[in-house]
């Protein structure tokens, strides 16, 4: 009987040591990726609330759909590519795992040489890379008043530098929502709230392949 009594005990204590180490993976698993938005206005939220701003509501679908995440809004509004690179290692801290690059609407609107873009989304995917960090990479379309010529120059940027650095692409980040006077501001340029929930509604399926792939590599 005495016997019997502590075989069932270990068996009990065997139990229950695989119940913590199931509760303990499934601890690590809810663990939230630590995800920035390096970007310009159009991520900042300028004209709307931070609750409103898409790094926020992007964060609010995804927790919907089980997946946690802790973003943070890099966006900085007036931002080029190249500002985006020059502040990249005080906007990414250390701990990021994944981030969206949302840049270059500035520089399309500015005229800026395509070529100076490119090089500071280059260096920014670079320096990302460089640190192990996972990247989805939002690309932007030029105004048509600056020629064909420059937008298929500065069109072409982001699916080359996608392929260049194999990382994911979104290719318009205001699919949706650019040229619809619903969904933008007087401004016409920067998404009301309404315009907000239909970029985040049409970039969620690629988050989360993107932020899936990064989930598979961590277990």
């Amino acid at each position: 009987m005495l016997m019997h009594m502590l075989v069932l005990g270990f068996l009990v204590m065997g139990l229950d040591l695989t119940i913590s180490g199931s509760a303990q993976a499934q601890m690590a698993q809810a663990k939230p990726l630590k995800i920035v938005v390096l970007g310009d206005s159009l991520s900042a939220g300028l004209g709307l609330s931070a609750s409103a701003a898409f790094p926020d509501r992007l964060q609010k679908a995804l927790k919907s759909k089980g997946i946690l995440v802790e973003m943070i809004n890099a966006g900085v509004s007036g931002d080029t590519a190249s500002g985006g690179r020059d502040r990249i290692d005080w906007s990414v801290p250390e701990g990021t795992q994944a981030v969206i690059v949302e840049l270059g609407a500035n520089d399309a609107l500015r005229g800026i040489d395509p070529a100076v873009t490119r090089a500071a989304l280059s260096e920014i995917l670079t320096r990302l890379k460089a640190r192990h960090i996972a990247v989805l990479l939002c690309g932007m379309l030029a105004p048509p008043n600056y020629g064909s010529e420059y937008s298929a120059r500065f069109n072409a940027i982001y699916p080359d530098l996608a392929k260049a650095f194999r990382v994911p692409l979104y290719p318009f980040f205001l699919e949706g929502v650019a040229a619809d006077a619903k969904l933008n501001q007087a401004d016409g340029l920067h998404p009301t709230a309404a315009g907000v929930d239909v970029i985040v509604k049409n970039i969620l399926p690629t988050v989360e392949e993107f932020l899936g792939t990064i989930s598979a590599q961590r277990s």
